[in-house]
């Protein structure tokens, strides 16, 4: 693809859009900065050494920052290296965009493969795939243009909106309910029993798990993420939610629109988040917990009861972020306090010591 055809390709690019096409190269792919070679494309970010790290790259195109001090030096520098380039307010952006045209998806073809197991009363709807070894059970409902690649199970009573995709592997339990959009990777499984049992005297009774787990549309669940539906109502997973690998949503969770949730992140039962709450990796949240919009977690933070709207946390337990960090700049230096401290105690003892035998001698 020509770079002049690229652009066109790029929400960000309009008629004004600073740029300059050089040779109008043919781009066959893209790669990082430091490693892109000739009929590759890249991108700078601001906050690097962004003139050293342009001088130095083999990239026949760069999708260059619009913004910052450094703007202008830098779409000289690209012209002068006859670089083919554009300056953009969010190369990151871009870039993603750019990948997507350069590496499109293949999509499978319609059909049913002969080794699916489609049960009479699953209904299948227009241009779906579904590949070896799926099963779709009773009352189920694949919409249009969805794509079950090989092994996916649908158990009974499951329900997909249009243009879905679940990858190789996936499971979806009863009571699981999916939005349009959504995409399910490999080894996820949806509406698994929550973790729901009652001590009593002879053990533990197990509560029945007869809810319903609902993704809203445009969710993604990464590779080996779990999300339990509950004994009663639904775990819900509000719309455009970014799930990672290795995630664990507990029964009756409920998610705002547009959360992130990075890797090994713990939900417990119950808990609370709002739109657009970030945690990042093994991030663990306790049963009932309430999250505020916006509001990030760091990693390894342990959140166990309310973090307000916009709030950025840390630690275990999570505290604010910028008390975490000077706690944090502390702990190395805790054995030489507490040598420091021993010294002072035994100074302090010794001192007593020394004035009430002295008041002693007085009173003879």
């Amino acid at each position: 693809m020509r770079f002049s055809s690229l652009l066109n390709l790029l929400s960000e690019v309009g008629d004004a859009t600073p740029r300059h096409l050089g040779d109008d190269p043919e781009l066959t792919g893209a790669q990082a900065l430091d490693q892109a070679g000739p009929a590759q494309l890249s991108f700078l970010e601001a906050g690097h050494a962004l003139a050293a790290s342009l001088a130095a790259s083999g990239a026949a195109a760069v999708l260059i920052p619009a913004q910052g001090a450094d703007a202008a030096e830098l779409q000289q520098l690209a012209s002068e290296r006859h670089l083919a380039w554009v300056a953009l307010n969010n190369p990151r952006l871009g870039f993603a965009e750019a990948l997507e045209a350069l590496h499109p998806r293949p999509r499978p073809e319609p059909g049913v493969h002969p080794t699916a197991v489609v049960h009479g009363t699953a209904s299948l709807g227009r241009d779906v795939h579904l590949g070896p070894h799926v099963v779709v059970g009773a009352g189920s409902r694949v919409g249009d243009g969805c794509v079950l690649h090989p092994s996916v199970v649908l158990y009974d009573d499951v329900i997909l909106e249009q243009d879905c995709e679940l990858h190789a592997h996936a499971v979806l339990h009863p009571g699981s309910r999916l939005g349009r959009q959504c995409v399910v990777h490999s080894g996820a499984v949806i509406g698994s029993e929550g973790f729901g049992f009652v001590p009593t005297a002879a053990g533990w009774r197990k509560m029945p798990q007869t809810g319903l787990v609902v993704l809203e549309d445009g969710v993604e669940v990464g590779c080996g993420s779990t999300i339990d539906r509950p004994a009663v109502g639904e775990t819900r997973i509000g719309a455009g939610t970014k799930i990672d690998n290795l995630v664990h949503v507990g029964h009756g969770v409920v998610t705002g629109q547009g959360c992130a949730l990075a890797a090994q992140v713990g939900i417990a039962g119950g808990a609370r988040l709002g739109h657009g709450v970030i945690l990042a990796g093994q991030v663990g949240v306790a049963n009932r917990a309430v999250i505020g919009d916006r509001a990030i977690a760091s990693s390894k933070s342990g959140i166990h009861g309310e973090v307000a709207a916009g709030e950025v946390v840390s630690g275990y337990p999570a505290i604010p972020n910028r008390l975490w960090l000077r706690c944090s700049a502390v702990f190395n230096k805790l054995p030489e306090m507490a040598r420091t401290l021993r010294q002072i105690k035994a100074s302090g003892e010794a001192a007593a010591s020394q004035a009430s035998a002295a008041d002693s001698g007085t009173d003879q």
